[in-house]
């Protein structure tokens, strides 16, 4: 039995799950990237969107050697995501090669579309300085200082990694030159707008951030430097982990990362700031697919949606303090075929993966909490997040069946849902995600995996991965109780909608 207490409020309850980083940043402006923003706004599946602001195209010098902006690019970015209804979340960074104090061609990279960008850190910090006073300065005149200070802005990306910052250096020299990118990162944009959200570091996951992580706060604290937020990647595992067999996908992947990041920070003094894990995935490796590493599979089926809900409602039940979680999408333009086992919410043929239903589904909760109970002898491997919506009254609740490592089998009895203590008559209405639901990855496998495939089996692919409303009836204070039938690494959202 799973009984729901419809009347009983048990906290606010945040939407810290619906954030996503669009990568490449510019792919906003292809008509690919438009398609897939259109329909994440059409179907509410996310809210706030990470970019780069690509400073290396936006800055250049003129002959006289003076910098001088050209922010269309940037406009046209950030007009569009307003436009869908989207909150950017703007990652300042990466450097123009001329900004470089390291000029060998091993810390120069070479972006979607041919832009190149710095891996160094900067010869000039006060030319630095002033790209971020000069790009914080065109945002609140474009946009207004009341628009602006509702987004948030961080210092750079990864730069524990050495593949992003600073390749030459050891690691506390690393951190060093960090903080200095990230104090003129601060003086640069208050010296405009001093209540703009200003966050850092953007920590990679690998065995040196936390060290990183640690000095960088010691000298903060140091120094008293701002920080508003504070940004980290936290990923389930790693690519290399799962090829070598050394891990497996496990929904609770991530909850130590996040557990020690935000410890440390309260032993440095910042527990009470937010908390943002600026990206987040099952694996890293985003652009190894199933050929290089078979387990990447799971990207593409419902283990990921499964995956997703068993998480979010785990971290939920813990109170993490998590103010916002970013799904990372890189790859996306390098799509050499459909569903190859990257990290993305569609695929190349623009297929919707269970991942994406399940951002959809999880985005339709309310904004209140409500008192759940559940028989856990019998309902061991079942995830619970009910909701109500204060708005309009209509109840949601999100269900999976599945245990951490997605190998429990399909239930052998069906399950009771009790609507306690309703106040009136609900329609119901069911949407399901498993292997035979909203699922165009098994549709795909079914036919023979049809890579550019006729219009035809395309639309039957798209359709099977489409998400289904069904109606199932009418609950009320005299017949509350529903039986619900899920299958393994199911997904479920009951709605009910009060009538009058």
């Amino acid at each position: 039995m799973i009984k729901i207490f419809c009347d009983k409020k048990e906290k606010d309850l945040k939407n810290f799950w619906g954030h996503i980083v669009f990568h490449p940043t510019n792919a906003i402006e292809d008509d690919w990237g438009k398609l897939y923003l259109d329909k994440i706004a059409e179907d509410g599946a996310a809210r706030t969107i990470r970019i780069y602001s690509m400073f290396e195209d936006m800055v250049t010098l003129d002959e006289n050697g003076e910098m001088q902006f050209d922010f269309s690019s940037n406009d046209a970015r950030i007009d569009y995501l307003l436009e869908k209804g989207f909150k950017p979340h703007i990652s300042y960074g990466f450097f123009p090669p001329w900004l470089a104090a390291e000029q060998a061609e091993e810390f120069t990279r070479r972006r979607y579309k041919g832009a190149d960008f710095s891996s160094s850190y900067p010869a000039d910090y006060a030319k630095w300085e002033e790209i971020c006073r000069v790009y914080t300065k065109h945002l609140i005149e474009r946009y207004s200082e009341e628009t602006v200070t509702k987004w948030r802005v961080h210092c750079y990306n990864e730069p524990d990694s050495w593949g992003f910052f600073h390749k030459s250096a050891d690691r506390r020299g690393r951190v060093v030159e960090y903080f200095k990118l990230y104090e003129a990162f601060v003086r640069g944009v208050t010296s405009v707008c001093d209540k703009i959200r200003l966050g850092a570091p953007g920590l990679a996951e690998n065995p040196r951030s936390h060290e990183f992580y640690t000095d960088f706060l010691e000298l903060v604290k140091e120094n008293g430097t701002r920080l508003d937020f504070i940004t980290f990647h936290a990923y389930g595992t790693t690519g290399h982990h799962l090829k070598q067999e050394m891990e497996v996908f496990d929904a609770r992947g991530a909850l130590h990362q996040i557990l020690d990041i935000t410890r440390l920070a309260k032993m440095y003094g910042f527990g009470d700031i937010p908390f943002m894990v600026d990206e987040w995935g099952a694996a890293t490796a985003g652009y190894s697919g199933k050929d290089e590493n078979p387990y990447m599979e799971l990207r593409e089926n419902e283990k990921y949606s499964a995956y997703f809900v068993r998480m979010l409602t785990l971290f939920d039940e813990l109170n993490l303090p998590v103010e916002e979680m970013m799904i990372c999408l890189s790859g996306q333009h390098d799509l050499k075929e459909d569903f190859g086992g990257h990290r993305n919410f569609f695929s190349k043929s623009f297929y919707p993966k269970p991942i994406y239903n399940a951002h959809v589904l999880a985005n339709k909760l309310g904004d209140e909490k409500l008192h759940y109970y559940t028989e856990r002898d019998h309902d061991e491997y079942v995830s619970v997040l009910p909701s109500r919506h204060s708005d309009d009254g209509h109840m949601s609740v999100l269900m999976c069946y599945a245990d951490d490592a997605f190998t429990a089998k399909r239930p052998t009895d069906d399950f009771e849902v009790k609507f306690s203590n309703l106040d009136k008559e609900y329609k119901l209405v069911k949407y399901v995600i498993d292997k035979t639901h909203a699922n165009a990855y098994t549709k795909f496998l079914e036919l023979g995996e049809p890579q550019n495939a006729s219009p035809e089996i395309q639309q039957q692919i798209r359709e099977a991965g489409a998400l289904v409303a069904e109606e199932c009836g009418i609950v009320s204070p005299y017949n509350d109780t529903i039986t619900l039938n899920m299958a393994e690494n199911a997904v479920v959202l009951l709605e009910l909608y009060p009538q009058a």
